[in-house]
């Protein structure tokens, strides 16, 4: 049975692209609800493909689907804006356990709030946009989702594993500690009026980060 097959099967509706710029073209013609990509396409490979979605605002999330196990291969596909990743050979059940997390996800995400006010930064999450004293302030879509997570948690000590786990998934096996404060210190750069001594995302020594109420 093919994938096409099982997620019909499950009740989705599916479309199905021979090639990368089939695929990006259909993506942005029919707004899928959710892609699965294929790192080896041919005439445009999967990171091409979803590196151009993200750069022309496409938040749809994105599995990438790899025969490769390379550690840095996955890391490649979640920092250009993947939510996850599973490799061949694969199971069609853990596929669908794959998609049904990320919708689950996705209902959290729609169910919080849409606009908040974090210091001078005005953040809306459903339009992807923040504006901070009347400047668009451009956060990746990996950012968005990490402070939405965190906004989400005001006031409260958020350990690494928890970020992890929320933001990345609980299936994912590559994106170390390090990669969660490097994120960290990127959007700080953005939100704080002074990084180095940061107001807003306060670092708790050896447990993890906290978003203050504003």
């Amino acid at each position: 049975m093919s994938l096409k097959d099982e997620f019909e099967l499950e009740g989705y509706q599916v479309i199905v692209a021979m090639n990368g710029q089939e695929g990006l073209d259909k993506a942005k013609a029919e707004h899928p609800d959710l892609i699965i990509l294929d790192i080896m396409l041919p005439l445009l490979n999967g990171y091409e493909v979803c590196k151009r979605l993200r750069k022309a605002g496409n938040h749809t999330p994105i599995i990438m689907l790899t025969v490769k196990d390379k550690e840095i291969d996955k890391i490649l596909g979640l920092e250009l804006g993947a939510d996850d990743y599973i490799t061949k050979p694969f199971s069609l059940r853990e596929m669908v356990s794959r998609v049904k997390t990320i919708f689950r996800r996705m209902e959290e995400y729609s169910s919080s709030s849409d606009k908040v006010q974090i210091g001078e930064t005005a953040l809306d999450f459903r339009r992807y946009e923040a504006i901070k004293r009347g400047k668009l302030i451009e956060f990746t879509s990996l950012e968005f989702k990490l402070l939405h997570y965190m906004v989400n948690n005001q006031d409260q000590v958020l350990t690494r594993n928890d970020i992890l786990e929320k933001v990345w998934g609980e299936n994912n096996t590559v994106i170390s500690l390090r990669t969660i404060d490097s994120h960290i210190t990127n959007i700080r750069k953005k939100l704080e009026d002074d990084p180095s001594n940061p107001k807003i995302i306060l670092n708790i020594r050896g447990v993890g980060y906290k978003i203050i109420s504003t």
